[in-house]
């Protein structure tokens, strides 16, 4: 979406903070670097911890949570660093580029990490026929995903190939949907870490409205209404 905005002549960029920190990073509007949140603020630090959780500190910090001084111990260290819950890097240049949140993360039973939101990404960007795509590998040998095709490039994907008779539950049973999807997942796995790598997955037939079980009226997936409403589908990928 940035990228789009600069195409216009626009300069957008993102900046990053929250309710207790308010703006920790920005980006200097001479120096914009899409795809991260830019550079701490004057006064204020950010680093990365070991686990890769961002960790802010500096005047601009909340004192801590009104009448909660458990969740105030849990959030802010006894060195100061505010744990944010989110994941993310430091380039070389001091940018800061968030990959996902700390609650999110899966960790397979080799010990490895690996953020879902940036394999779901890879994913959707491989085939424009991968509407939603939601990892699953936590605590698992490996990761497969369940996926969702995007209703307008299903729609003209069956036009093109002679299919635009078949409602969306048909069209997940064509091979040549079936193909592009499966071409899709297998360039999106050039693109990840072996252990990241999508070893099954399935095609779902149905379509993910806003405010449904899977997604919220923002668009953000429901990890555990998913996992629950699609287990069987999910344990028969592991079988």
């Amino acid at each position: 979406m940035i990228e789009f905005f600069w195409a216009l002549g626009v300069p957008l960029c993102e900046l990053y903070g929250m309710s207790e920190v308010l703006i920790s990073t920005v980006n200097p509007i001479d120096r914009v670097r899409i795809g991260t949140v830019g550079m701490p603020v004057p006064g204020m630090e950010v680093r990365v911890a070991d686990d890769g959780e961002v960790l802010m500190r500096g005047p601009s910090m909340m004192l801590g949570y009104l009448n909660q001084p458990q969740k105030t111990i849990e959030t802010i260290d006894a060195q100061g660093w505010l744990h944010s819950g989110d994941i993310g890097e430091l380039d070389g240049d001091g940018y800061l580029r968030i990959t996902d949140r700390k609650k999110e993360m899966i960790i397979n039973i080799a010990g490895h990490n690996m953020s879902p939101a940036n394999i779901e990404a890879r994913l959707k960007t491989s085939s424009p026929l991968i509407g939603q795509a939601v990892c699953i590998g936590d605590a698992r040998p490996f990761n497969v995903t369940l996926l969702v095709l995007d209703p307008d490039a299903a729609r003209a994907f069956a036009v093109q190939h002679g299919l635009d008779g078949c409602s969306m539950s048909a069209l997940t049973r064509q091979r040549c949907v079936l193909d592009e999807v499966a071409a899709g997942v297998a360039r999106a796995n050039t693109q990840l870490s072996l252990p990241e790598q999508i070893q099954r997955w399935t095609l779902l037939d149905r379509e993910w409205l806003p405010g449904g079980v899977e997604l919220t009226p923002t668009m953000k997936l429901q990890r555990r209404p998913i996992a629950a409403k699609y287990a069987d589908e999910i344990e028969a990928l592991y079988q």
